[in-house]
């Protein structure tokens, strides 16, 4: 796994919440469009999950119960 795309799963796992691309690329130093890149990486590997639209957090993330 590259350093970017740790930098990333780190960020979601860190993180007490879904973030967007943007959020995402800020917590990590990286470029936007760098950031959507390694996102649809590790989406396609089930590193990460998608909880509502435009929202990515690790595969561990869980949801708080309402």
């Amino acid at each position: 796994m590259a350093d970017d795309e740790q930098k990333v799963l780190n960020a979601l796992k860190d993180a007490a919440k879904p973030l967007r691309p943007g959020e995402i690329a800020e917590a990590t130093g990286l470029e936007s469009k760098e950031v959507s890149k390694i996102l649809k990486k590790l989406k396609s590997t089930d590193a990460i999950c998608t909880p509502k639209k435009c929202f990515y957090a690790h595969v561990d993330y869980e949801k708080p119960s309402e």
